[in-house]
C-alpha cells in the first residue's frame, strides 16, 4: 500500500509548515516510540511524505506535550495510554526549521484498538521488529529507534 505524495499534497504541507513559522515563533512536536510485549515498534505512513515515521505531530495551542501525544497517537494509530509515556529527549529539527523542536516519548504501556484503517492523512500503520525495519523508515526514525533500543548516542538533533 506504498503511496508516493503527489505534488500538490506536498506543496500543501510546505505551505502549512511554512504558515506556522509566522503563527508560531517556535514549534514544538511529539513523537511516540511504541513498543509492544513482542518488542515491535510501532510505525506510520503518511499520505503526504515518503517513508515510515514514528507516530506524532504537533502541539495546539492550550495543549500539553502529553496531550499532544494522546491526541496524535490516538489519531494516527487508534493507541490509547494506560500510563504515562516517558520523556525520553527533546531534539532541535534543524531540517524543518531552525525553531523546530520535538519531544520524543517511549510507550510501552497501552492499549492499541486498532486496526486503524487508511484514510486521507495516513496510509498505513504496522509493528516491526526492532531488527527489522523496513527500508523506507526515516533516517530519525531508525536513529531514535537505536538511541532508545540498542542504547547508541543520543544525539540533541532530530
Amino acid at each position: 500500500m506504498s503511496q508516493t505524495p503527489s505534488i500538490r499534497t506536498r506543496l500543501v504541507h510546505q505551505l502549512i509548515t511554512f504558515g506556522a513559522l509566522f503563527q508560531r515563533p517556535m514549534t514544538l512536536g511529539v513523537r511516540g516510540l511504541i513498543i509492544d510485549k513482542n518488542d515491535r515498534v510501532l510505525l506510520v505512513k503518511h499520505t503526504y511524505v515518503s517513508g515510515f515515521y514514528l507516530p506524532g505531530g504537533g502541539v495546539e495551542a492550550g495543549e500539553t506535550i502529553y496531550q499532544a501525544l494522546e491526541r496524535e497517537i490516538y489519531e494516527e494509530c487508534a493507541i490509547s495510554l494506560k500510563s504515562p509515556p516517558l520523556l525520553y529527549s527533546i531534539y532541535l529539527n534543524k531540517k524543518s526549521s531552525s525553531r523546530d523542536h520535538v519531544a520524543l516519548f517511549v510507550i510501552r504501556d497501552f492499549c492499541d484498538e486498532g486496526p486503524r484503517l487508511p484514510d486521507k492523512e495516513i496510509s498505513e500503520v504496522k509493528y516491526f521488529p526492532i531488527d527489522q525495519l523496513p527500508n523506507d523508515a526515516t533516517p530519525a526514525t531508525q536513529k531514535r529507534v537505536n538511541e532508545v533500543l540498542n542504547n547508541s548516542e543520543v544525539s540533541p538533533y532530530w
